[in-house]
């Protein structure tokens, strides 16, 4: 057994390092650290508890990231970070910032932290456990699932469908698919979530919101985020597109681009697609919101005009 020495806590502040400031008993352990040594180091002031059996060492500067560490030490191997935790790993949209929540077996031992909220689950399958930066996280899918069932605003549930989708960690037909895995008694976010997936798929609120005004005004969905290339060239993705009818369709918020350079490359890429036999359309932040009837009636005209090419 070790003593407690220079070496002791050289080995001690090398696990700290890697752990955000954090040591754990099982750290202390590997070292060969006892327990008197570690009451010892408190009493000098070298380290401080967090939580039972975790510490931090003393100057190390509180973060949120210290804090995920110190939960996950002391919930166990089952926890993952959950709910707006996970949120903020995965770097969904509208997430508020530096909330502590974890996720844990329902027949956990440990359920409470002083400095953060800890759910349980009766089911948490490999398929809702992923790595985000090294961290143990509920996948990008189930973290939408478990928002849901918090009962947050529309607005919040929208931007973490629309973050984990365009990221591509998620994808409609997943979510329904898991949602209809998840579902039961007390599940109160299961009909949002079904109807906030309909017009899921853009990059941002303005795609999301030119959507919807196409569903509702029963206009067929477009192809959302489609790639464009020539002779192995990429020329850009398009916000939505009508592949039979050769049609492009592009939203742009109440700025748009405003620098030559980027009116230049949008020009470009316009006059790319035009050549390539696509009409390209855009609509703007206003035209969508406060002019929606203009937007449903030219759509609808655009798509009904439309010639068919030959061959």
């Amino acid at each position: 057994m070790h003593t407690g020495g220079v070496g002791n806590w050289n080995d001690i502040t090398d696990i700290a390092t890697r752990q955000h400031g954090i040591v754990d008993r099982r750290g202390f352990e590997r070292v060969g650290v006892a327990a008197s040594t570690v009451k010892s180091w408190v009493q000098r002031g070298l380290l401080e508890r967090v939580v039972a059996g975790v510490w931090r060492v003393v100057g190390v500067p509180v973060t949120w990231e210290q804090q995920l560490v110190a939960a996950l030490l002391y919930l166990g191997d089952a926890a993952v970070v959950s709910h707006e935790a996970a949120a903020q790993l995965h770097g969904f949209d509208r997430t508020p910032p530096d909330r502590v929540e974890l996720l844990v077996p329902i027949d956990a031992r440990k359920r409470r932290l002083p400095f953060g909220r800890v759910h349980t689950t009766g089911h948490l399958p490999r398929i809702d456990r992923v790595r985000v930066a090294g961290w143990p996280v509920t996948s990008a899918t189930r973290t939408v699932l478990d928002l849901a069932m918090q009962r947050p605003e529309r607005v919040r549930l929208e931007g973490a469908i629309d973050s984990a989708i365009r990221s591509r960690a998620s994808a409609p037909e997943v979510l329904q698919r898991r949602l209809a895995d998840l579902r039961g008694p007390g599940r109160w976010g299961c009909r949002l979530v079904d109807e906030l997936t309909l017009d899921a798929g853009g990059e941002t609120l303005l795609e999301r919101r030119f959507l919807t005004l196409l569903r509702t005004n029963g206009l067929p969905r477009p192809t959302t985020q489609r790639w464009f290339a020539v002779e192995g060239r990429t020329i850009g993705r398009a916000d939505f597109t009508y592949e039979e009818l050769r049609i492009v369709v592009e939203v742009s918020g109440g700025r748009g681009h405003s620098t030559p350079a980027e009116r230049a490359k949008d020009a470009q890429r316009r006059n790319e697609l035009q050549d390539l036999g696509w009409r390209v359309f855009e609509y703007t932040w206003d035209d969508v919101t406060r002019r929606p009837a203009y937007v449903v009636r030219t759509m609808r005209d655009r798509l009904v005009s439309t010639p068919c090419r030959d061959g």
